[in-house]
């Protein structure tokens, strides 16, 4: 691999990048191409304009923007004067933003003008008092509202070499580079504080693993609020010195578009991403040859999912990718010599040095075999939760081991199988059912696209299994031959008791299905 970074600090990972590749280019976006030298020096740019806004150390910065080279600009300018990013989605609207500002007490915000039906400079002008914390208001591609500024401003800021270099050589391995809020699948989303060291940690064991070098190229489709876009794509491509294509935002079409032209060889999606795919008529179109990883993750991968993945990626290595915010990115990858059965059936291993362990209820380890909750020790988790200490000593624990909240059992060659979530598992007549093993037997059926399972109570058997499925286009299927198909390869209390089809499933910013807001609908209208 070209040039492993060594770097404890992100601002320092992309100089040894400058220093070792400074004119390759790094980044392209809608047909602009931005060297790693270029990269480095409009970053400082943006960083003495920060600066000259009065940003500390310490201080956070908002970013609400596409995946584009602004964003990026933002992202290595905060990280290179100790400044901590937070990362917004485009699709937050003002519950997600006034929770997430005012409890990150972010000092300023990076923002578009507009996307989709939102005006963002309206918006803010009239939400401004409910977030007192930020100070700054900056924005991209366009004026804003009075005292606030424009991104161009902070792109043409010229350079103090001396107080830059000053503030650079202060940030420490440790110090945090970005909160990034998780779903929020349970109560209020939790902000995993995400350190320099910990973030690289995970980019390099990814980088090392999937063995990344200059000749690659990668398309960054994943959102860089989450760590499959700025972790798992652009530090995991800052180590191995990649090209990185900036798809804005998820278009199919543009996706599609952008692989013909520049032929990636690494492609990875969640498991949602590559259904749209393969929906699209014009995925023929692109000749994936030069693929030779495809890594899918983020959620459960249907078996019947990663079959079709294997066919649409003739000479690919195909893994699964595992990861969480609260890990800074993906901790457990598929070996390259993982056999097709194990790879269909589990996530794969730990990477490089991380460890993992399934303990029960009483934190006690279990034997090889057995399923109870996944726990990982590694570089790459994280601090704790921003400003949330009950629930950094609950998912953290004083003895260095990350409760995922994920199930699952490890078997004697070392594979980890996921189970789903911990809070998923339901009781159905006091057997435990575990819904993503439905699921996969549901996506299996052809005339099933999407399936989703929720636990509801029930009076008889205290909790039963409900399902929701999304049928293939034009295809029919009822809920008693949903059942009986089930009963032909489950246990009987594994059954769904109750099917629901749908035209859609509610999905995150990042493509996973939302079974919280599926529950939460079942609760409040019963449907």
């Amino acid at each position: 691999m070209a040039g492993m970074m060594n770097s404890e600090v992100i601002g320092g990972a992309l100089q040894e990048a400058v220093k070792s590749h400074p004119d390759s280019v790094g980044y392209v976006y809608q047909g602009k191409e931005v060297s790693f030298r270029e990269m480095d020096a409009t970053s400082d740019r943006v960083a003495c304009g920060l600066m000259d806004l009065g940003f500390k150390p310490g201080d956070r910065l908002g970013i609400i923007g596409l995946n584009q080279l602004e964003w990026l600009y933002t992202f290595f300018a905060a990280v290179k004067i100790g400044l901590t990013i937070v990362g917004l989605n485009v699709r937050y609207r003002d519950q997600e933003l006034d929770y997430m500002l005012n409890q990150s007490e972010a000092l300023g915000v990076v923002s578009l003008t507009n996307f989709a039906d939102m005006d963002y400079v309206s918006f803010f002008d009239g939400f401004k008092e409910r977030i007192p914390s930020v100070k700054h208001f900056i924005f991209i591609g366009g004026e804003g509202f009075a005292g606030s500024s424009s991104f161009d401003n902070l792109l043409n800021t010229a350079v103090d070499p001396s107080a830059l270099d000053e503030r650079k050589a202060a940030v420490k391995p440790e110090d945090l580079d970005m909160i990034i809020y998780t779903s929020g699948t349970t109560g209020k989303p939790k902000g995993a504080a995400i350190s320099h060291a910990s973030h690289l940690a995970s980019a390099r064991a990814q980088a090392e693993h999937c063995r990344i070098s200059d000749k690659d190229v990668m398309l960054a489709v994943l959102p860089f609020n989450h760590v499959g876009g700025i972790t798992c794509t652009i530090l995991a491509g800052l180590t191995g010195r990649l090209k990185i294509v900036l798809i804005a935002f998820v278009d199919l079409e543009e996706i599609i578009k952008q692989a013909r032209i520049h032929n990636p060889t690494f492609f990875g999606g969640v498991p949602t991403l590559f259904t749209l795919l393969f929906w699209s008529e014009n995925f023929k179109s692109w000749d994936t040859s030069a693929v030779r990883v495809v890594a899918a993750g983020g959620s459960n991968v249907e078996p019947e999912l990663l079959d079709q993945i294997k066919d649409a990626y003739p000479n690919a290595t195909l893994m699964n990718l595992y990861g969480l915010s609260e890990s800074s990115g993906a901790v457990v990858m598929s070996p390259w010599d993982s056999p097709p059965e194990k790879t269909i059936k589990t996530i794969g291993k730990p990477l490089g040095s991380f460890e993992a362990k399934i303990v029960d209820k009483e934190n006690k380890e279990m034997p090889v075999g057995e399923t109870g909750e996944l726990c990982f020790k590694a570089a790459a988790v994280c601090r704790g939760y921003f400003k949330m200490p009950e629930e950094t000593r609950e998912a953290f624990g004083e003895d260095g081991w990350l409760h995922t909240g994920d199930m699952g059992f490890i078997d004697s060659e070392g594979y980890i199988t996921l189970m789903g979530r911990k809070k998923e598992m339901y009781l159905q007549g006091g057997f435990n059912v575990y819904p993503v093993e439905v699921e996969n037997l549901l996506t299996k059926h052809p005339n099933v696209q999407m399936a989703a399972g929720i636990g509801v109570t029930d009076p008889v058997l205290g909790e039963v299994g409900r399902y929701y499925i999304v049928l293939a286009p034009d295809a029919e299927l009822s809920d008693e031959e949903i059942k009986s198909y089930c009963a032909q390869h489950l246990a009987d209390y594994k059954v769904p008791k109750q099917v629901v089809f749908k035209d859609a499933l509610p999905l995150t910013p990042v493509g996973k299905i939302m079974k919280s807001k599926l529950k939460e609908d079942y609760l409040s209208t019963g449907e």
